[in-house]
């Protein structure tokens, strides 16, 4: 064999053997890009993997802080002592717009909740969004208008209004202002309403019947009760008719008469009963039209309270002469979320105190606070048979006069576990109607009913303020600040830019 032939054996087995290198080495670089590209998607899958187990732990056990200066959603001890004491689920059913101006705070106030408790249910509904199950539930918990907050336990229900959330300013609504949001009530109304519909404690209301009053289930669209009579069974409270005539008696589990417009006198027998049952430390609303004797007039004097037989007017008050817009109220818990909130009466009788009392008189006294009384301008007209109404200062009762009023009196030497004698007289048995029960109206209604009750806070839980930040900046200030976001940080990220486009550029 000659040297040629060996030399290029040589060549070709070097050329083999080179060539099994390259394979050999391309080999080894597929299996490891092949086990990096492994090993990334594995790392990926656990990454996501970790990090849906975070998101799911964080989600299901998590901590919540209250970061408000004024502690606006942190939870009291007496809350916090109800929800521990909760043994079955309370519903708690949200009917709230988002653009309400309290949704913010009710919703991270539920929420606080939620966190504290883990056995309420809530279901959040917008009344604008969710039509067909707004629909639904509004049926199934009579809920006729949005911004509401229904507590339900065991078919007990207790309803919280977007009014009772918060405290407003108004002082400032007469100069063309909107009302400005003081104080946050969300969880005195929260838990009082848990506390409530758990406790199963349903105070009885009887409406006196047989002599012409309104009919608490009439459904007449102007004289009927039926929708105040639909407020009261909401707010947890249990309604039912008395016709002493048949039972004799006052029943012992009676919370609160109601006598509601009569329009025949009572007999004297019947006015014994109320006095006995006032005596008792009883609890009583009148509502009397004008132009109607009820035969009140004398066990009312005994309380302190004149119940006159004159028609109220008010011509700076009215916009065609039957009814009164009533803005004065006096001082008093039935009327102290009142102001700035129009009352409309309908043709009303003046209601006033019989006499002022002295301070040594006032524990042994009945003690007589005016409700709700018209302006200055206003008078109780008594000539009823002149069709020319005129102020007369011989006969007629000058302005302001009292329309409503409330009376409350303890037992001589009272202690402190025996309950005052509570009264509340309206001059008017329309304004609570269905053909005239205005926002005013109902509240005002509804404040007297639960301060019979004493119901006013059934947990006394401070509100919270709200917290009134101001920046306050001088001329030079604004003009720092113009020039500091106008001109001088755009002006540097732009300068940054050039920079940077130059540095390639070279």
């Amino acid at each position: 064999m000659s040297a040629m032939t060996l030399q290029a054996e040589r060549e070709s087995a070097a050329a083999r053997k080179s060539d099994g290198s390259v394979i050999r080495h391309l080999q080894k670089a597929r299996r490891a890009r092949l086990l990096f590209r492994w090993n990334l998607m594995a790392g990926t899958i656990l990454l996501v993997a970790i990090l849906g187990m975070v998101n799911y732990l964080s989600f299901r056990h998590f901590l919540r802080f209250d970061l408000s200066r004024t502690k606006l959603y942190s939870l009291s001890d007496k809350t916090l002592s109800i929800l521990n004491s909760l043994t079955d689920t309370v519903n708690v059913i949200v009917f709230f717009q988002p653009q309400q101006e309290v949704y913010d705070e009710v919703e991270n106030l539920i929420k606080e909740y939620q966190s504290a408790c883990d056995r309420l249910h809530v279901e959040w509904v917008d009344p604008d969004r969710d039509l067909a199950r707004a629909e639904e539930l509004s049926r199934k918990f009579e809920v006729s208008e949005p911004n509401v907050v229904v507590f339900e336990y065991h078919g007990r229900r207790k309803y919280i209004t977007a009014d009772e959330i918060a405290e407003y300013d108004y002082s400032m609504v007469g100069l063309g202002r909107a009302p400005r949001k003081v104080s946050f009530k969300g969880e005195q109304a929260f838990s009082s309403a848990i506390y409530s519909v758990v406790s199963g404690e349903r105070p009885k209301i009887y409406f006196l019947v047989g002599h012409g009053e309104r009919g608490i289930f009439d459904y007449d669209p102007q004289k009927g009760y039926s929708r105040i009579t639909r407020e009261i069974q909401r707010d947890n409270l249990e309604v039912h008719t008395l016709d002493l005539a048949k039972k004799k008696r006052i029943p012992s589990d009676c919370s609160l008469l109601v006598i509601a417009a009569p329009r025949v006198p009572l007999a004297d027998w019947e006015i014994d009963l109320i006095g006995e049952y006032l005596e008792d430390s009883g609890r009583l609303l009148v509502l009397a039209d004008a132009y109607l004797e009820t035969a009140l007039e004398g066990l009312l004097e005994a309380w302190g309270v004149r119940l006159d037989n004159d028609i109220v007017l008010d011509p700076t008050r009215t916009l065609t002469g039957r009814e009164i817009f009533i803005t004065e109220y006096g001082n008093h818990p039935i009327t102290e979320k009142l102001k700035g909130i129009s009352s409309i009466f309908y043709t009303p009788r003046s209601v006033r105190p019989l006499e002022e009392e002295t301070e040594a008189e006032a524990a042994d006294r009945p003690r007589v606070t005016v409700l709700a009384m018209t302006s200055k301008a206003g008078w109780g007209e008594r000539n009823l048979e002149d069709s020319t109404a005129r102020f007369d200062p011989l006969e007629d009762i000058p302005g302001p006069v009292p329309v409503a009023v409330a009376v409350e009196r303890g037992p001589a030497g009272s202690e402190a576990d025996i309950r005052p004698t509570r009264l509340v007289v309206f001059g008017d048995g329309d304004f609570a109607s269905n053909g005239a029960l205005t926002g005013g109206d109902r509240n005002f209604f509804m404040n007297a009913l639960n301060w019979l009750l004493e119901r006013k806070d059934l947990l006394a839980i401070a509100p919270k303020e709200y917290e009134e930040a101001r920046l306050l900046m001088t001329r030079g200030d604004l003009a720092n600040l113009f020039w500091l976001t106008v001109v001088v940080i755009p002006g540097a990220v732009g300068l940054a830019g050039i920079l940077i486009w130059w540095q390639r550029r070279e």
